[in-house]
């Protein structure tokens, strides 16, 4: 089974969130017997939905390491709970980059939200000016933001998404996946691994199809439903 993953980032309403949804379910349903992957959607979150979906699951893009309190623009688990969510995503490059969110907030949620046994989704991803330095630059880089991340922790997902691909069209090389897929997997051996990084459904099949490659987070290729149907249909055939 591999993992099919989509985040919205600040995209859709809960309007077209509701209409998404209702689209997916019917195609899975449809397509139930011989579709084996597991479908997680991660939508902004004004358009978070109660958890009840039977082919798929919500995830939280974000949440501030506490039940509730005064954190003006964020939300907790007392507002996750209200729509049964137990997903999140942690360490996104745009959330480390954009919003100034350091290793030790990355570890400080990882450690509110993983005893609560929620499934955390933990992305890892390198800069263009780290992947010029060359393989061994990356793979350090990539351990610094595992610091204070236990990896002994049976709902873990790791997300690799190299920044530089993330929004330019341009994926990794599948050699450039499968080098540090092979590396990492050493490192987290039967954690599942995904690849993030201008995945479409024009290479969403061959991406898939690598050792190493436990599924795919995507952006904005699974915004519109019609391009996500694509990106399922043709990962009908990827087996683990």
């Amino acid at each position: 089974m591999k993992i099919i993953a989509s985040n919205f980032k600040t995209n859709h309403t809960r309007k077209s969130t509701l209409q998404f949804c209702a689209e997916l379910e019917r195609f899975v349903e449809l397509n139930r017997q011989s579709f084996t992957h597991k479908i997680v959607l991660f939508p902004p979150q004004t358009a978070l939905l109660e958890n009840c979906f039977k082919h798929f699951q919500i995830g939280a893009q974000n949440a501030y390491p506490a039940q509730n309190g005064s954190y003006t623009g964020e939300i907790g688990l007392e507002q996750l709970e209200e729509f049964g969510i137990q997903t999140i995503l942690i360490g996104h490059s745009e959330r480390r980059g954009i919003l100034g969110e350091s290793q030790s907030f990355c570890t400080s949620k990882f450690d509110f939200f993983s005893k609560l046994g929620f499934k955390i989704y933990y992305c890892i991803g390198e800069s263009q000016e780290v992947k010029e330095q060359g393989i061994e630059a990356v793979l350090e880089f990539l351990e610094s933001e595992f610091v204070g991340i236990d990896l002994s922790y049976p709902h873990l997902v790791v997300a690799y998404e190299p920044i530089w691909a993330i929004g330019s069209g341009v994926s990794a090389s599948l050699a450039e996946i499968i080098q540090i897929h092979t590396r990492l997997k050493q490192k987290l051996g039967k954690i599942p691994l995904l690849y993030g990084g201008s995945v479409k459904p024009q290479n969403v099949r061959e991406i898939l199809s690598l050792n190493g490659v436990d599924g795919v987070l995507i952006g904005s290729a699974s915004w519109e439903i019609s391009s996500f149907f694509q990106i399922l249909d043709n990962s009908l055939d990827c087996k683990e």
